[in-house]
């Protein structure tokens, strides 16, 4: 059963949706669901037989990612097969899993997870919740979805919660999985369309083009503990305490270190030091970053100035922690979006690019993020010939805007490097 691999796949021959070759087969979306570690033998079944049985009777491809994410409490399943051919076979492991649920005593509840890109959970959702609110009513379930800072840059992926019988959540399913394959099919049909990250559509925000030169290289991610459910290792780097300068640093060496501050209401310092450092420890920890909370220059100002230093993945995953830490410590009303002030350094030489002719560039960042990015025009360049970039928004218009910024700047510096190989080297005046 090849157990010395990551994943465990059992195919069976013909399976429905794969005879019109490659092409479809990579352009059609999987049923993807996240099953209890504990229920993965019972799926499988004695010498592999419970789970080929599935995948006869419902003509699928199933893969099991067994090994990754060791120790932990769930495992994803991808099922790739005709829209009926994965309900079926949905139904099938939410059948053996309530069967092992009711012989071992061990949970009272076996709810139905599927996994999906966030790029899709929008529409699935719908507006104010509609389409959502339907699905529930229609099948009698309850649905619930993973929050936003779960996210980061490697994994898109969210997890949709559905509870109840198991015919009500197979109902469900077949009505979700409408939604995201609608969804997916238009990104398919997009011109923006990238293969880079399948399932995932975010080149109409520019995030994901030509800018992946300060992103780290796939190589160095996919290796024994690398999870897509769960982006990088967690053990990114060595813990080093609380240094004198009160920095909590995690962070990955290996890839292009950014650094950004983010401003957050004074009251909340404390809610994101946490007792004795704990909050900022662990999340810089989580993160794999530096962090730092810088002293005020008045103590009566309103906002305090978060300094963090690491590669993208850090940035998105530390920002995304302290949005949500500030959201649920209630510093932001439930119906308010936390909307905050980030800064990141862009050079003198790239400055013109970020603004744009008239603010042209400005002016689309706004309506592609949804940010306001502000390039005040009184400031000075540093000693480094850099000017700040202010960015406000919800954190992932934050986010979106910061990484468009930076792939301006590579794309500057590329053309740099390019001129500077161009332009001969000035021979020596002899003496």
């Amino acid at each position: 059963m090849g157990t010395g691999n990551h994943e465990q796949e059992f195919d069976q021959p013909g399976a429905m949706g794969r005879p019109q070759g490659p092409r479809h087969h990579q352009q059609e979306l999987p049923l993807r669901i996240l099953v209890p570690t504990q229920f993965v033998g019972a799926i499988i079944g004695k010498e592999g037989l419970t789970i080929k049985n599935i995948t006869k009777q419902t003509q699928s491809k199933v893969k099991i990612h067994r090994k990754e994410n060791a120790g932990a409490t769930e495992k994803s399943i991808t099922i790739h097969s005709s829209k009926e051919g994965c309900s079926e076979a949905c139904r099938m492991i939410l059948e053996i899993m309530e069967k092992e649920a009711d012989d071992t005593k061990t949970v009272e509840e076996v709810p139905l997870k599927i996994l999906a890109n966030n790029s899709l959970v929008g529409r699935l959702i719908g507006k104010e919740g509609r389409n959502l609110k339907k699905i529930e009513q229609d099948t009698g379930t309850k649905i619930t979805i993973s929050s936003l800072q779960d996210l980061t840059i490697y994994n898109q992926e969210r997890t949709i919660t559905v509870r109840g019988g198991v015919e009500e959540c197979c109902d469900a399913e077949v009505e979700i999985m409408k939604k995201l394959r609608e969804a997916h099919e238009h990104d398919v049909a997009s011109p923006n369309h990238t293969n880079m990250m399948p399932g995932l559509n975010m080149s109409p925000l520019g995030i994901f083009s030509s800018g992946l030169s300060v992103l780290p290289s796939a190589s160095g991610l996919r290796g024994s503990d690398y999870s897509p459910l769960l982006g990088p290792p967690s053990v990114l780097g060595s813990m080093y305490g609380v240094p004198s300068s009160g920095a909590f640093s995690h962070q990955q060496t290996t890839a292009e270190q950014e650094l950004v501050y983010l401003f957050v209401p004074t009251p909340a310092v404390g809610a994101l030091i946490g007792k004795k450092g704990q909050h900022i420890r662990e999340l810089a920890h989580y993160a794999g970053a530096s962090i730092k909370i810088a002293a005020p220059d008045n103590p009566d100002d309103p906002e305090r100035m978060v300094i963090i230093t690491g590669p993208p993945d850090a940035q998105f995953k530390a920002q995304g922690r302290i949005y949500g830490k500030l959201k649920e410590e209630n510093f932001f009303t439930a119906k308010e979006d936390v909307k905050l002030e980030a800064h990141i350094k862009v050079p003198l030489t790239a400055a013109g690019r970020v603004i744009g002719k008239g603010g042209k560039m400005v002016n689309e960042l706004k309506n592609l993020t949804s940010a306001e990015v502000i390039v005040p025009r009184e400031q000075t360049a540093d000693e480094n010939d850099e000017l700040s970039v202010k960015i406000i928004g919800h954190f992932y218009a934050s986010q979106t805007a910061q990484r468009k910024i930076r792939e301006i700047v590579q794309q500057v510096k590329q053309q740099e490097r390019k001129h500077q190989q161009t332009v001969p080297t000035p021979s020596q005046p002899s003496e």
